[in-house]
């Protein structure tokens, strides 16, 4: 992971002078951010972020600078000349190939190329976007909708076939058959550094395996092993709503996923810790390949309140350990994720405490060396907790930022066949925009897993 220092900074507000408003746009495509927010602001804190991302930062902007095509930038700042980069890119890339082919796509149509692409797609395109002078926007929006992303670009190669673009549509067609392994591996090779980043100025910890193994489609073979997912329902997901809001598309999400859902709303403190501890700890109910914990409620970094916000609450130490192998047999060597929103009256003193100690979770590096004959009992915990500011809760229509998110991800993976560390990354990714966006919101998210396997949510 780079460190962010003056120089990093600097290299930064230099490119992002020297850019139009058209080459930030396409800056922000090829560093994944889709946002419709390409303001000078926007692309300094997406640079920085991605900076963070990469253990060689001067390899990472050198790439970028090189396909905005501005070798002036490239020469001013690392003296590199524009066959120098070639060269180091011809056996390292850090950008996703996608993008990389969709900037060189957008650049080679013209505008009557773009005309009848829009008019293929018309019933397909969003109405305010169908008289958009960018190919790249309409990348954006075709992704939004699912429809186009690294592993499906069948609709972008049919489309440059029919506006008899044959020779972009065969560099698609190469990249089907090549350059797609790369942005799969890129992706998963990446998700350890990216669960590390900062989520907004606040101090943020997350962490996650250095080296976790290569993706793999589940229905290929592999040597990655994977956690058995096979009973219908797959488990239980226990879903506890002490504010009053979001429950409706978690309980969507998990019933899609092919979970048994039930449903725990406006419980005080005390209720919580039976329902947790009493109830759901019996047999029956936890009969399943995995099990799931969904908690919406005010609290702290460290404990839990109940629709009775002033008294002790609930610590989330108790509620982790009450689901171990060693206090629940039953879900030993079974996967066990937790998704917490927690409003708190004061988010910035909050997050110092949000760092769990080591002795808390096993730390992921350690995972390697679990086997089948020795698990120990916090293994196969997923855990993610985000805090954001209870004054959240008096505003009319609220959402959780990380709740949506989250659901997005989990939706999206079911589809792509993406593991859950990866499609996490997603919502990492959602919280950094949302604080970028709006620093009166934050949201601080701390993610931490001893998962001994691969976890498809399929």
């Amino acid at each position: 992971m780079a460190h962010l220092d003056q120089r990093n900074l600097y290299c930064i507000n230099r490119i992002v002078e020297a850019l139009s408003s058209s080459e930030c746009r396409k800056l922000l495509f090829l560093c994944d951010n889709l946002s419709a927010d390409s303001s000078v602001q926007s692309v300094k804190d997406t640079l920085k972020f991605k900076v963070t991302c990469h253990e060689n930062s001067t390899q990472f902007l050198a790439e970028v600078i090189w396909r905005m095509g501005r070798y002036d930038i490239l020469k001013e700042l690392f003296t590199l000349s524009r066959n120098e980069v070639e060269q180091t890119l011809e056996k390292s890339q850090v950008l996703s190939k996608f993008r990389v082919l969709m900037a060189n796509i957008s650049e080679d149509l013209d505008t009557e190329d773009l005309e009848q692409m829009l008019f293929l797609l018309s019933d397909t395109l969003p109405r305010e976007k169908r008289n958009t002078k960018s190919f790249l926007d309409v990348i954006i929006e075709l992704e939004k909708l699912d429809l186009v992303s690294p592993e499906r670009v069948d609709m972008v190669e049919e489309c440059l076939k029919n506006i008899c673009r044959i020779d972009l549509a065969k560099k698609v067609s190469t990249y089907k058959h090549t350059a797609q392994r790369f942005d799969q591996q890129s992706s998963h090779q990446q998700s350890s550094t990216n669960l590390e980043r900062r989520q907004g100025q606040p101090r943020n910890i997350v962490r996650e395996s250095p080296t976790t193994p290569e993706l793999r489609q589940p229905s290929t073979a592999s040597q990655v092993e994977q956690y058995s997912l096979n009973r219908k329902p797959r488990g239980l997901c226990v879903i506890i709503d002490c504010v009053g809001c979001d429950q409706g598309m978690l309980e969507d999400t998990f019933k899609a996923l092919h979970f048994n859902v039930v449903l725990y709303p406006m419980l005080s403190s005390k209720q919580i810790l039976s329902r947790l501890t009493e109830n759901l700890r019996q047999e029956p109910n936890l009969q399943g390949d995995a099990f799931v914990c969904c908690i919406i409620s005010r609290g702290t970094a460290s404990q839990l309140m109940g629709i009775d916000s002033y008294g002790v609450g609930v610590s989330l130490d108790h509620v982790r350990h009450s689901f171990t192998g060693n206090a629940c047999p039953m879900l030993a060597g079974k996967p066990k994720l937790f998704f917490i929103q927690s409003y708190t009256s004061n988010i910035r003193g909050s997050c110092a405490s949000i760092e769990y100690r080591d002795e808390d979770i096993e730390p992921d590096g350690w995972s390697g060396l679990l086997t089948s004959s020795y698990i120990p009992s916090e293994a196969d915990i997923f855990w993610s907790h985000c805090l954001t500011d209870a004054s959240q809760l008096s505003q009319g229509g609220h959402h959780s930022v990380y709740l949506r998110a989250l659901t997005t991800a989990l939706d999206n993976a079911q589809r792509r066949k993406t593991n859950l560390v990866d499609a996490h990354t997603k919502v990492n990714g959602a919280i950094y925009e949302h604080n970028s966006r709006n620093p009166t919101s934050l949201y601080q998210i701390s993610v931490k897993h001893t998962l001994r396997k691969s976890l498809y949510l399929l």
